[in-house]
């Protein structure tokens, strides 16, 4: 299925299904692959996708609850394994695009805030989805010292087609970050500049945070 880059609703509904593949304890993680790692001692970037999706997709089909209807168990297990290796900050910069550059310090605080809010209440959802799901990791191609790489995966199911998800991460102090994820071509970066630019013409910044604000209350209202 193709998918529009300007309909988030499409891309958040297919994407649901897989962020959750983005997550891993530093123990479990730093034991599967401590032989990958690159001239600073850091878990390379694909080894890094590999134990992160086979882990947490292993700890979902283990558990009834996660895709049943515990949101508190969701939540947990995301703001646990998922968010240490997403850099919301870098993601929210990048999506919301020139006008970051305009926001006061306190603006960005709460955009990377709220922003993270969103992300992480849109996606609790995908562990309801989990069935027999099964991960290909691509070896990365990329050289020893480089800053930014794409790890390509590849997600096989009988329920659902072959889809191809990649990961842009990028090396920081606390190690590989993932700061975008493109599912079958289509940027989450790219597809929410597309809607926040939307916002922030009508009503500014402010206006944006209002709106995640406003956002994140219904989610959590539904999701309670």
């Amino acid at each position: 299925m193709k998918l529009a880059r300007k309909d988030p609703k499409q891309w958040a509904d297919r994407l649901s299904r897989l962020v959750l593949l983005i997550g891993l304890g530093t123990v479990v993680l730093m034991v599967a692959a401590a032989p990958d790692t690159d001239l600073h001692g850091q878990v390379a970037p694909d080894a890094l996708m590999r134990s992160i999706s086979n882990e947490v997709l292993d700890r979902i089909k283990g558990d009834p609850a996660l895709r049943g209807g515990d949101f508190s168990k969701r939540q947990g297990l995301i703001d646990e394994k998922v968010a240490p290796y997403v850099d919301f900050e870098r993601m929210a910069q990048l999506a919301v695009g020139h006008d970051w550059r305009r926001a006061t310090p306190e603006q960005r605080q709460a955009l990377t805030r709220e922003f993270r809010t969103y992300v992480i209440l849109t996606y609790s959802g995908a562990m309801s989805r989990v069935t027999d799901e099964q991960v290909t990791v691509q070896p990365l191609g990329a050289q020893l010292g480089e800053a930014e790489v794409i790890v390509r995966t590849r997600l096989d199911s009988s329920a659902a087609d072959r889809t191809e998800l990649d990961y842009r991460l990028e090396k920081t102090d606390a190690g590989w970050k993932i700061c975008d994820v493109t599912i079958m071509g289509v940027s989450m970066v790219a597809t929410f500049r597309d809607s926040f630019a939307s916002e922030i013409s009508r009503s500014g910044v402010e206006g944006l945070i209002r709106t995640l604000a406003d956002k994140n209350k219904q989610l959590t209202t539904s999701g309670s």
